[in-house]
């Protein structure tokens, strides 16, 4: 979706341009609907997508595995966020910068190195900043924190059970994006930015079920 909105943005549309709105031709609302970008583009029904580099790949491409698993985490993430808000909960405010930054890891894994040039890579680097910030999150919540003494399972409320979904969502993301990373297509901070992100994901639910006052549920071996 990054993609068709940012052609949206730089093309215009299409028998559009030098044309105004005459009075008397039709209402506001048929004027506003004529301008208004379709959300289709049928670019895609023969399977093949394009990266940012303007390739045209098959849409099982590991680039565009990647892509919807990172689009998969910012959606868990903002149902998480979504019950978070609902409890008060202040990292809220964290959860949506997260999001804005998967916006940016998407960016750099549409542009595959192999075909870049400057200029997209001006556009799409990532640097090591965000990652230092998710340490920060992390150690800052951690020392809140009682000592993990057992495996925990998904649970602790809703706040803290969706934010376990997001970390799980998260390693997969990782693990679509270390073969483009080895590979030379994707920028290696975006890989640690995701691995970073997991651990931070887990301790905010475990912080968020701690807020809360509900119980996190942990691993009992079966008697044999």
């Amino acid at each position: 979706m990054w993609r068709r909105a940012a052609v949206a943005a730089g093309r215009g549309l299409p028998g559009m341009a030098g044309r105004r709105w005459r009075s008397g031709a039709g209402s506001p609302e048929r004027a506003a609907a004529e301008r208004a970008p379709r959300i289709y583009t049928r670019t895609g029904d023969s399977g093949f997508s394009s990266t940012f580099t303007g390739e045209r790949r098959p849409k099982g491409d590991r680039i565009f595995e990647a892509l919807g698993a990172t689009d998969e985490l910012s959606s868990a993430i903002g149902l998480a966020g979504e019950f978070s808000s609902e409890k008060g909960h202040t990292f809220v405010d964290q959860l949506h910068k997260v999001q804005c930054m998967l916006q940016d890891v998407g960016s750099n894994i549409a542009t595959p190195l192999s075909s870049a040039r400057e200029a997209h890579l001006k556009r799409t680097s990532f640097s090591e900043k965000p990652i230092l910030e998710l340490e920060q999150w992390i150690d800052s919540y951690s020392e809140q924190l009682p000592p993990l003494r057992a495996f925990i399972l998904p649970s602790g409320g809703r706040s803290s059970a969706a934010l376990h979904l997001s970390r799980a969502v998260c390693r997969r993301a990782e693990r679509c994006v270390v073969p483009l990373v080895q590979a030379g297509e994707a920028d290696p901070n975006v890989a640690k930015y995701l691995n970073r992100l997991s651990d931070y994901l887990f301790v905010l639910a475990r912080y968020a079920a701690m807020k809360e006052g509900k119980e996190e549920k942990i691993y009992i071996k079966p008697e044999p």
